[in-house]
């Protein structure tokens, strides 16, 4: 048996980045001889075994044969005679189908270190077209290698665009979508992984609420960029800037969805878009299986963008129902992150990337005074029922009314 060093591992080396995870290929191995070396057999669909002291996956090789539609449509051969190039050959880029050898040596059969010189992500083979998965990892892939110059070659775009075409990606299922989605929205140019999927006509078939925001004008004077589409993604920017958390930055990305369904007549103003999106958000979060909480922060960020915008121009009463709808108190970690959507939202417009969001730290400081009243010392004063909800509310009022005074100045604006 030869065991190589494959895939991420390498391609990471070669780019002196760091290296998180190291998986191995066994050529001229048996499940039998390496479960005679201590190793340990894991996982259902294919014979990969953890190495007894280090824990690394160490997979047999194997050539891929395609039987059906979809990312599952597939017969896997292992066979000692699988040699170490048909195993790479079944990969997806060339930049991931390199191997190293136990003296150091790169096997490199696709020139995937001369794409790597060159920043971009290329197919192996033809065979790319087979597995619609690989759609959204090179656009991951697009994410995640951004900031260092990659761009996806033309002809590996084309390719996607012809198995979105061919209707191979109508045949993932929402558990991978969102499991690529999520692992995009946590690398550097989150947004790209979009604009990917957007050029080669994915965005459409997998997120077609998204798709629906291009070309939807909004007004200059406040969206000098015009296009709802183009807002989306600077948003997605923004919101990267300020957070690693993905659920801040999907939020950011879908909070405009109801702009994406205003009648045309009515363009550029998007009245009421707020409570129309909602429903697009609920849609697409089922779709893709969201986590509840990321759907969630959505559809706050969604109904109450305009709200935070405003909050120095709200009377104290709309602002403390504002606080009760979105439950601040009782979750104030999601709603600091409300306030960070709504920092991208104001700051993802062309002229505006810079700008101060006092809004942000204003609600804060609301937030963190209303969590200091004292319920037990009410009780203790001999409030109860009706009249201890009564003092807590005039209590609430007078707390956002002192702080309202003290930040912005002015009158209390009951």
């Amino acid at each position: 048996m030869n065991f190589y060093l494959v895939g991420g591992a390498v391609r990471d080396k070669l780019l002196g980045l760091p290296v998180k995870d190291q998986d191995w290929v066994v050529i001229g191995g048996t499940p039998e001889a390496l479960l005679k070396q201590g190793f340990k057999q894991v996982g259902a669909d294919f014979p990969v075994f953890l190495h007894p002291q280090s824990k690394e996956e160490y997979a047999l090789a194997r050539q891929e044969r395609k039987k059906g539609p979809g990312y599952k449509g597939f017969d896997c051969v292992f066979s000692p005679e699988v040699t170490l190039e048909e195993d790479l050959s079944r990969r997806d880029l060339t930049i991931n189908a390199m191997a190293q050898d136990d003296t150091g040596n790169i096997v490199d059969p696709f020139n995937g270190q001369q794409d790597l010189a060159n920043r971009t992500l290329r197919h192996v083979s033809a065979a790319f077209i087979e597995d619609p998965l690989r759609v959204l990892r090179v656009a991951r892939f697009a994410a995640r290698f951004h900031h260092l110059g990659f761009t996806i070659a033309k002809e590996t775009m084309a390719l996607m665009a012809d198995i979105v075409k061919a209707g191979e990606v109508d045949n993932l299922v929402a558990e991978r979508i969102w499991q690529e989605t999520a692992r995009a929205l946590g690398e550097r140019s989150p947004e790209v992984y979009f604009s990917a999927l957007y050029e080669c006509g994915a965005l459409e078939v997998i997120f077609p609420e998204l798709a629906k925001l291009s070309g939807v004008p909004q007004p200059a004077q406040h969206h000098p960029e015009i296009d709802t589409w183009v807002h989306s993604q600077m948003v997605l920017q923004v919101a990267t800037q300020l957070s690693e958390d993905i659920d801040v930055r999907f939020a950011a990305l879908i909070h405009d969805l109801g702009k994406g369904l205003t009648p045309k007549q009515d363009w550029p103003r998007h009245i009421a878009h707020e409570k129309k999106g909602l429903a697009a958000i609920e849609n697409l979060c089922e779709r893709i299986k969201t986590p509840r909480e990321t759907k969630e922060l959505a559809l706050l960020a969604c109904e109450f963008h305009t709200h935070v915008h405003q909050v120095a121009s709200l009377k104290n009463q709309t602002l403390l129902k504002f606080f009760n709808r979105a439950d601040g108190q009782r979750k104030p970690d999601r709603f600091l992150k409300l306030l960070l959507v709504c920092e991208a939202d104001a700051r993802g417009r062309t002229g505006f990337t810079e700008i101060p969001y006092p809004q942000r730290d204003y609600l804060t400081q609301i937030l963190y005074v209303l969590r200091t009243i004292d319920t037990k010392a009410l009780v203790a004063e001999g409030f109860q029922g009706a009249r201890l909800g009564e003092a807590i509310q005039k209590k609430r009022l007078s707390l956002i009314a002192e702080t309202k005074k003290r930040f912005w100045g002015g009158e209390n604006n009951e």
